[in-house]
């Protein structure tokens, strides 16, 4: 027989709209349960309930240590119904003092390590208990300061929040992951956070900057350095939205590098892979050693060895600083459960202001409950001593009466309480000096009682008394600040080029435009094998680590890294495989320099120009036109400058012409024509009758060799002297027989 069912309670909804209110209901309940911290405690749910579980089972910072397995099952069992892994966890990151600044569980046994934060061992193996700052935060929780409600299964009551008597989110921070939002909150020096909040208290319109003058910054536990400057911390401090950066410590001890504190939450194994890594892929030619020397006394202490005293040890600090996590950026942002109930972001203002009035009314809250107690006991005495007055007819009426408490109400016009606590004297306690027990703690309590209504009815007093309590618990728990903020340039990595080694070589360009770097200055280049039909053009000297720089006869200039340059043991390589120059070109010349550098750049059309280095780098294939040459003609070999202000430039034309004149009547470009350097008749260079054919950069102390043929000419200062002229002149003709200049050397 089929079943029947009642359809008629069955609500009709929509898909879309029933998995949008599913999913803002679980939304909410991740983001009010599960992931943000109160502002009043700064816990989160798993937390508080851990620290509240642990206060119940009395694990107080002066009792044995338990089993952590018996702890969580406590608060697995009674308030926080999921996995005992996870509540672990969270047991474990308030037990650790490189995660917290503060620590809430002092735990026993292996708990992981700044290397390993989750090598801690299984709950069955540690043992916790609360430490003693856990008062903070449960001291007042007997006292009618919070509010209660049922536990999951509605057989118990836990706390909605602590009753915490410092500002617990700033001190610890915390982080979390909601939906649709998330939270980062950096630690705190406690000295700084309650100076900021009695500074609050007293001046309540303080801004941030006023803050400030109190809290320097975030305070890590782990130490290190906080190199974010005073306006970017501000500026975070005044959104609640911002970062810091973190750098580590570290000192020079006979030539090595010892890194001594690392950024928080940063391991220094990792540290050590991300370096070695680095040293296998030979991006740090500069180490030779890396030791981890961490130990109990030292949990810091990773040694870095230079390759030699030459080395920049501030430089190579600056590369590893830029590549690995010796320095890390840290997001904050300050989400949190504010007063209203409401998630939402919090300047440094906003969060101290909030946790001071949520202070203001657990205060309150904990001196009216006070004063209802004394007003109860006083009550009571205030029967008691009726009862000692009149000692011997409350005597017969106990004796004679049935119904003695109401017999006692009516003829001493007592309430029920007192009547009952009469009832529950002792023979004993009708002595004499009971009395007067009862008479001197009446006269404490209405003092008290007098102190309570005028704080309670003051917010002047309730203020002071806050600001008293906040610094009775700074001078218990307060430290010195662990991350000092300071001023340290910006992080920079090494450039491909720093960390090439700087080894010497000389470049050798053929007239086909072969190309090898051969090892050392002292090269035979005439002793080098080419190519059938090959032969020497130019070489430069110059370092491993440099750039060269070739060009061609339309002026074109290329650069190419010498490391990167066949080896001179055999021919070479073409040029032209790794560059594109113009068809109907031919390579001039070579330089292989600092890129500061000062060299002579001319045409065979007789200009040209000072120029640097760095202005001939092209990272193109097809170079960039660097020195414009006129139709026709060819660029002319460079010519280095060693001194612009002392050294003289020589032009020599093909019809046998000189002139000499200072460098530095030449101009400085950065690319173009350049200035005339000898006047040339414009015919005859088009015609190609007469070009500049050569041109030298020599001092006083050298002198120069002219050939013609078989013919040649030594030309010492004096001689030289003669040809002296202005620039762009047309120069003087040398001796007969010279009227044609095949080639010229320089003799220094």
């Amino acid at each position: 027989m089929s079943e029947m069912h009642d359809l008629g309670n069955i609500e009709n909804q929509s898909l879309a709209e029933f998995t949008e209110n599913a999913y803002l209901n679980y939304a909410m309940y991740v983001i009010n349960d599960r992931a943000l911290p109160h502002i009043g405690d700064g816990l989160k749910p798993v937390q508080r309930r851990i620290i509240y579980a642990m206060s119940e089972l009395r694990l107080t910072a002066d009792a044995k240590y338990m089993k952590s397995a018996r702890t969580i099952g406590d608060v697995i069992g009674k308030y926080h119904p999921h996995g005992d892994s996870a509540s672990y966890e969270a047991m474990v990151l308030m037990a650790q003092n490189f995660t917290y600044r503060y620590p809430l569980v002092d735990g026993q046994g292996n708990w992981g390590s700044p290397d390993d934060p989750k090598s801690y061992a299984a709950m069955r193996y540690t043992e916790s208990k609360l430490t003693q700052y856990s008062k903070v935060l449960l001291s007042e929780l007997g006292q009618g300061t919070v509010e209660w409600i049922a536990n999951f299964d509605g057989t118990m009551e836990e706390p909605v929040v602590l009753p915490a008597r410092l500002p617990n989110l700033l001190l610890n921070g915390g982080t979390g992951i909601a939906v649709g939002m998330a939270t980062d909150i950096l630690p705190h020096n406690l000295n700084e956070i309650v100076s900021a909040c009695v500074h609050l208290l007293d001046s309540p319109k303080a801004s941030v900057a006023d803050l400030m003058t109190h809290i320097k910054g975030p305070d890590f536990p782990t130490g290190a350095e906080i190199i974010s400057t005073p306006a970017e911390i501000q500026d975070t401090y005044e959104t609640g939205r911002g970062s810091v950066r973190a750098r580590a410590v570290f000192a020079v001890e006979a030539g090595e590098i010892v890194i001594e504190a690392l950024p928080y939450q940063v391991s220094g194994t990792k540290i050590l892979e991300q370096i070695a890594s680095q040293m296998q892929a030979k991006k740090l030619p500069m180490v030779v050693d890396l030791r981890d020397e961490s130990d109990h006394e030292n949990p810091t202490r990773i040694v870095i060895v230079p390759r030699s005293n030459r080395v920049d040890l501030s430089a190579l600090m600056a590369h590893l600083f830029a590549t690995t996590d010796l320095e890390r950026t840290y997001r904050i942002n300050q989400n949190v459960i504010q007063l209203s109930g409401r998630p939402g972001v919090c300047s440094l203002k906003e969060l101290l202001s909030q946790w001071l009035t949520y202070r203001q009314e657990t205060v309150l809250k904990r001196l009216q409950f006070r004063l209802e107690r004394i007003l109860d006991r006083l009550h009571i005495l205030e029967g008691l001593m009726v009862a000692f007055l009149n000692i011997d007819d409350v005597i017969e009426i106990i004796r004679t009466e049935e119904k003695p408490k109401q017999a006692l109400m009516t003829r001493f016009e007592l309430s029920d309480r007192q009547a009952e606590a009469i009832l529950d004297l002792r023979l004993r306690q009708l002595a004499k000096l009971e009395e007067i027990k009862i008479k001197g703690e009446q006269e404490a309590l209405a003092e008290e009682r007098k102190t309570l209504e005028q704080t309670i009815g003051s917010k002047a007093r309730l203020r002071t008394l806050i600001k008293k309590e906040l610094l009775a618990d700074a001078e218990i728990f307060g430290d010195a600040r662990r991350s000092e903020i300071v001023a340290r340039p910006e992080a920079k990595a090494f450039s491909e080029r720093d960390l090439l080694t700087s080894d010497p070589i000389t470049v050798v360009l053929s007239q086909n435009g072969w190309v090898r770097a051969a090892k050392g200055h002292e090269v035979k280049v005439e002793e080098l094998s080419y190519r059938t039909g090959d032969a020497y053009l130019a070489s430069a000297p110059g370092k491993s680590n440099q750039t060269a720089v070739f060009f061609d006869s339309t002026g074109r200039s290329y650069a190419l890294a010498a490391h990167t340059l066949p080896s001179a043991r055999g021919q070479g390589e073409p040029l032209t495989g790794r560059i594109n120059p113009p068809a109907g070109s031919r390579f001039t010349g070579i330089i292989l320099d600092d890129l500061t550098q000062k060299y002579l750049i001319a045409s065979d059309a007789g200009y040209g120009f000072i120029g640097r280095v760095e202005d001939m780098v092209s990272k193109n294939k097809a170079g960039k036109s660097y020195l414009s040459v006129p139709p026709g003609a060819a660029s002319l070999p460079a010519c280095e400058i060693e001194d612009l202000e002392t050294q003289l430039i020589a032009a020599f034309t093909s019809q046998g012409r000189l002139l000499i004149f200072p460098a530095r009547d030449l101009p400085e470009l950065g690319r173009g024509k350049g200035n005339k350097i000898i006047n040339i008749p414009s015919g005859a260079v088009k015609s190609r009758e007469e070009v500049m054919a050569h041109v030298l950069v020599f001092s006083e102390k050298d002198s120069i060799t002219v050939f013609s043929g078989k013919r040649f000419i030594h030309l010492t200062l004096k001689e030289l002297t003669h040809y002296r002229g202005e620039r762009a002149r047309r120069g003087l003709k040398l001796p007969r027989g010279f009227q044609k200049v095949d080639r010229v050397e320089l003799n220094r």
